[in-house]
């Protein structure tokens, strides 16, 4: 395409002739300098910058905003000044300067009810400022990550307000966050256009072309919308769940009994925002407003498609801890301990000072978080440490205590021969460390121990109450899971349908209840072996094949659950040779592991890891690793003991131990 060319006299040279620059001035043909006189009259005089030549029409050109809007591009979206006051001057000041997000509004136009006043520029979006390639990814960086921010914010202020937690969790988690982003690099210059060509690296196949709505955003090679490309890099270096790591690293660090297993229990239910989030993200004035450079919703963007495990958070929040570089105390295990003792319905001045103790000799490394997944979680070694404080205050090494229970008062004799045996090994110092349990207390009754224990686990269903009902259930996905969800307008066959069915369950979920024509047994008589003419047999014998038949049932049934989670039975133990703490290994059978155990401790195993949330075979290994960390600290203490007294014989120091305790 030829040149447009004017006749008029150069300046500088006296040449005439003049030809169109393609910027909004001419230039001479022979001296090529600039004539000031003529300009093209096509581009607007806001599009002319301060060097005195024109803006282009591309890509990589963008036109000059207003000193309105560009002062209102320049500041950071307004955060909430309850929650972010806490933060450090230098980490807000970073973080302002780096994701500072430049947004394109469009300009205002004053209507009269047939169209703009002023003209508009051909191939605009309808008087909408043209962006460039930087104000996309500014945007869609920036509103991310300040999204993420009140996410955050959300589940701090729900901590503090619905469950007790500290408000020192605001300034921790604040700054936990920024130096975290700091970490990913997102906000680095290069980020942008590596994530570009990283997509066009991973994709193959024919170049596409883009979609008309789209074709003025940027693109990658393959015709791949370049804002969605750094949406999905955004979502997977800063994932949704980190929300709920950095929420926790923030209780642990001031030291809230608060356990992985409550973050992921509570935004299930909603009442931690996680799932919903969204929702709030979109009342606030920042992201209430569509944005051309970001033209993507707040629920593609902060709505997590799946919850997140328990152990999964807990191995993330400990790698957040070790990019930003957070040295990380162990847990609250004074906290945890008194909370799972509460819950197994136990003597909390009886176990409590017990157990820790044998958390302050032993200072087990499980205690603190790691980033191995694999590994036991920390609440696994917390409940360790309980389960041997009980085993050792209340005798539980597989005597019998619970068949016994079974048995009745005829059993009792035997059971105080056991216990009066028990008793002998007081005056004894057993072998084993974990018997630094001190004398056995005779008020312990083991056997009621185990009632208890049994009780709570039969009684005890995890879940929360939409569990239980379909209804309640329902209910629970329209205001948590699907919060934007409204039937159709025009339609109401949707509505009917459900109410049809929701009817129809709500008759048939529940039995009719029986009417005045069944019989009612008494408390006292319905137990009670009965003849053929309804009265109470009062044969001893019958009775007592009535208890062995109980106490039969009930051990079978506790073989099956055990054979349920690979445990194998054991009776109780007889012709007792050594009295000290009893150890269970796990055996190979048939390809696999079996794990032999007592029905006592069994029944303590399997109520504490109901609580602690794991599976009893998982609950057992780590009961099993503590066990063997004791053991390898007492030969230590003993190797100790004779380097540093090779002359005293062990006999000798436990005497002077006797004397000194006396």
């Amino acid at each position: 395409m030829e040149e447009d060319t004017i006749k008029k006299t150069c300046k500088l040279c006296g040449n005439v002739g003049m030809s169109d620059g393609l910027d909004g001035f001419y230039y001479c043909l022979q001296c090529g300098s600039q004539d000031d006189d003529v300009r093209d009259m096509g581009v607007n005089d806001e599009d002319l910058i301060d060097d005195g030549r024109g803006a282009l029409y591309q890509s990589s050109r963008r036109r000059t905003l207003h000193s309105s809007v560009a002062s209102q591009a320049s500041q950071c979206p307004p955060q909430s000044q309850s929650y972010w006051s806490q933060l450090t001057q230098e980490d807000a000041a970073n973080l302002t300067q780096n994701s500072m997000p430049v947004k394109r509004e469009r300009e205002e136009w004053d209507f009269d009810g047939v169209g703009p006043t002023d003209p508009e520029d051909f191939g605009s979006l309808g008087g909408s400022v043209e962006l460039g390639y930087e104000d996309y990814y500014n945007e869609v960086r920036g509103r991310y990550v300040m999204g993420l921010q009140k996410m955050i914010q959300l589940q701090c202020e729900a901590l503090v307000e619905k469950f007790n937690v500290t408000p020192l969790i605001y300034g921790v988690a604040g700054t936990i966050w920024l130096r975290f982003v700091a970490s990913t690099e997102v906000f680095n210059d290069e980020w942008a256009d590596e994530v570009i060509q990283d997509s066009e690296f991973q994709t193959s196949g024919e170049p596409k072309k883009p979609r008309k709505l789209f074709r003025a955003e940027p693109h990658n090679l393959y015709g791949q919308r370049a804002v969605m490309v750094w949406c999905r890099n955004l979502r997977k270096r800063i994932q949704l769940s980190c929300s709920l790591a950095v929420s926790f690293l923030a209780c642990h660090v001031a030291g809230e009994p608060i356990l992985p297993t409550d973050l992921v229990k509570w935004s299930n239910e909603g009442r931690l925002p996680f799932f919903a989030a969204y929702v709030e993200i979109e009342k606030e004035k920042e992201f209430s407003q569509s944005s051309w450079a970001c033209p993507i919703s707040s629920s593609f963007m902060f709505r997590p498609s799946k919850s997140i495990h328990a152990q999964t958070l807990e191995s993330f929040a400990a790698s957040i801890a070790q990019a930003i570089g957070l040295l990380l105390p162990s847990v609250n295990f004074h906290g945890i301990a008194s909370r799972y003792i509460r819950q197994l319905s136990l003597s909390l001045e009886k176990i409590l000072p017990h157990a820790c103790r044998i958390y302050e000799w032993s200072k087990p490394p499980e205690l603190w978080l790691s980033e191995n997944e694999l590994r036991l979680p920390t609440r696994v070694c917390v409940m360790s440490i309980l389960i041997v404080a009980i085993r050792n205050l209340y005798n539980i090494h597989g005597f019998g205590a619970w068949e016994r229970s079974l048995s009745g008062a005829q059993e009792r004799d035997n059971s105080n021969k056991v216990s009066g045996s028990s008793s002998k090994t007081n005056g004894l110092r057993a072998k084993s460390v974990r018997n630094l349990s001190y004398a056995k207390n005779p008020d312990l009754d083991a056997s009621e121990l185990l009632s208890k224990l049994e009780a709570r686990y039969n009684g005890n269903v995890e879940g929360h109450d939409s569990s239980k009902d379909l209804q309640m259930y329902l209910q629970f996905c329209r205001v948590t899971t699907f919060p934007e969800y409204k039937p159709s307008v025009d339609d109401h066959e949707e509505e009917k349908t459900t109410k049809r069915f929701l009817a129809f369950y709500q008759n048939m979920k529940d039995p009719e209840p029986p009417g005045d024509n069944c019989p009612q047994l008494s408390p006292d008589v319905k137990h009670s072996p009965q003849n053929s003419q309804g009265t109470q047999n009062a044969n001893p014998a019958v009775d007592d094949a009535s208890a062995e038949s109980f106490q039969s049932k009930a051990i079978r049934k506790l073989k099956l659950d055990m054979e349920e989670h690979r445990f194998c039975y054991i009776p109780p133990r007889s012709n007792i040779k050594v009295l000290d703490y009893l150890h269970y290994v796990r055996k190979r059978n048939a390809g696999g592991l079996t794990y032999s155990a007592h029905a006592d401790y069994y029944i303590l195993l399997r109520a504490c890891a109901q609580i602690a949330q794991v599976d009893v075979r998982i609950m057992h290994l780590g009961v099993l690793s503590f066990e063997m960390r004791l053991a390898w600290l007492e030969k230590m203490t003993d190797h100790c003991l004779q380097v540093a007294s090779p002359n005293v014989s062990r006999d000798s120091w436990d005497n002077q131990e006797k004397l000194v305790d006396s």
